[in-house]
């Protein structure tokens, strides 16, 4: 017997003939290997057989409390709930983290390094560190008006609708 056939027949499991069971027994007797792989997986077998012991349900009364205590903290700070971002991150925050991000790519082309290099390599380098600036910046906003889509469309709704007044 192969060790491959060996190990299949170890997963499969369940009730084999006596000669298969014989000729298992005997490879994994000889081989060292396939009876480490065997009794790792016999090993893992009892673990998730259910010897763990059960754990509370803790997920509703967990996920309440959070949902109270953000209503609160909301309610106490006074803050205006369509300024808040995905994640706690206010919109004011991906702007400015934004700026700084597009400021740091702009001083990119300004230094020494990038000069020498630029005038070296021609436009083999500066090709790809264009897409993938551009790429960069795209994927950023992006994200930014994906995270902030809902909060983006009711401050747009709500000057539209003060500007028509």
């Amino acid at each position: 017997m192969k060790c491959n056939e060996a190990i299949d027949r170890v997963y499969e499991g369940g009730d084999l003939p006596f000669a298969k069971r014989l000729g298992l027994a005997w490879h994994l007797l000889f081989c060292g290997r396939c009876a480490a792989r065997a009794g790792r997986y016999e090993e893992a077998l009892f673990l998730l057989s259910g010897s763990f012991p059960s754990s509370p349900d803790f997920e509703d009364a967990l996920m309440a409390r959070i949902y109270r205590e953000a209503g609160e903290e909301e309610a106490e700070s006074g803050l205006i709930p369509h300024l808040r971002g995905a994640g706690g991150f206010s919109t004011r925050s991906w702007v400015i983290v934004g700026l700084v991000v597009f400021l740091s790519f702009l001083t990119l082309f300004t230094g020494e390094d990038f000069a020498s290099l630029a005038l070296e390599q021609g436009s083999s380098y500066l090709l790809p560190l264009g897409i993938t600036v551009g790429i960069f910046l795209t994927g950023y906003g992006a994200l930014f008006i994906g995270s902030h889509l809902k909060e983006l469309s009711e401050h747009f709704k709500n000057a539209s609708l003060n500007n028509e007044r």
